[in-house]
């Protein structure tokens, strides 16, 4: 006896099945709810059997389905490797987004790195304050700011950041306590999650109605402005780390009062691109640059 069901169908089942959720299943397929439920109906009556039982809002699957999820897991992984196989001596594209300032201060400086331990990926790097869209499949995974607004990614937290005030060394020699920066331009990053106010007030400092200084929508032009001399900015260490190692750049209070410290940067993507080789061996790579423990 031969079952006549379209490939496209049993990776409908297996979305449906990983995520317990027909409108989950849409989501990543790029479906509408109603054509996976279709497509499993089908599905289930050319089998004779039910797949999927009703739970709340969602789905779980009967023991029919858990038997099948298992082969058709199991077929899946088994036609990855063969593709991977077959691609194996192909230049393989990592379609990469990101944050703009995490690409422009850490990500690209350090793209000459990972290409010469990785020579036969190719990477295609764009840099926006949106968050890349996993539906339409134009990327693999996205370097944000914050944490995903969409659910059911795959999220790896980078580095701890040290958020500090930061200036060029002529202006450093004027500040020895929190309370000389009253008499300094403050640079101000206007879309950052830790800002002046926040530092202030954990130092003990109250917050001056009106302050002096330029105003940037992106971390990056804010580093730039502080190490031209522009005045003192509030910023992450690891952002500016070039600056900083290059003598651009100090942190004159340091050790003289407290920083802020968060995780502002994460790597997201769905969790089945985890399969792909490319992004396995980015995640790896990022890790290890950025002296992870564990990653996802």
């Amino acid at each position: 006896m031969v079952l006549k069901v379209p490939l496209s169908t049993l990776r409908v089942f297996e979305a449906a099945a990983r995520r317990r959720s027909f409108q989950s299943a849409a989501t990543e397929l790029n479906l509408t709810p109603s054509a996976v439920s279709h497509a499993v109906r089908k599905m289930e009556e050319s089998l004779g059997v039910v797949l999927f039982e009703r739970v709340g809002r969602g789905v779980s699957l009967s023991s029919e389905g858990q038997t099948l999820m298992g082969y058709t897991e199991r077929a899946f992984e088994e036609l990855q490797r063969g593709m991977e196989a077959v691609a194996a001596r192909a230049p393989r594209l990592l379609r990469l987004h990101s944050a703009p300032s995490f690409a422009a201060q850490w990500l690209t400086p350090r793209l000459a790195r990972f290409f010469a331990q990785h020579p036969d990926v190719d990477v295609r790097l764009s840099a926006g304050v949106d968050y890349a869209r996993f539906d339409t499949g134009e990327f693999d995974a996205d370097i944000i700011y914050g944490l995903p607004r969409q659910e059911g990614l795959a999220v790896l937290p980078l580095k701890e950041e040290v958020v500090t005030p930061l200036c060029a060394p002529h202006i450093a020699e004027t500040i020895e306590s929190p309370t000389d920066l009253l008499r300094h331009r403050l640079i101000q990053s206007d879309n950052k999650q830790v800002r002046w106010p926040a530092w202030f007030a954990l130092n003990g400092i109250a917050v001056p109605s009106t302050s002096r200084g330029s105003r940037f929508d992106r971390s990056f032009l804010a580093i730039a402005a502080a190490a031209d001399g522009l005045g003192v900015a509030l910023e992450s260490t690891l952002l500016a780390e070039r600056e900083i190692l290059r003598g651009r750049l100090v942190a004159p209070l340091a050790g003289r009062s407290q920083d802020i410290r968060y995780v502002g940067h994460h790597l997201v993507y769905p969790p089945p691109f985890e399969r792909r080789v490319q992004l396995r061996v980015f995640a790896q790579w990022l890790a290890r640059e950025l002296e992870l423990t564990a990653f996802v």
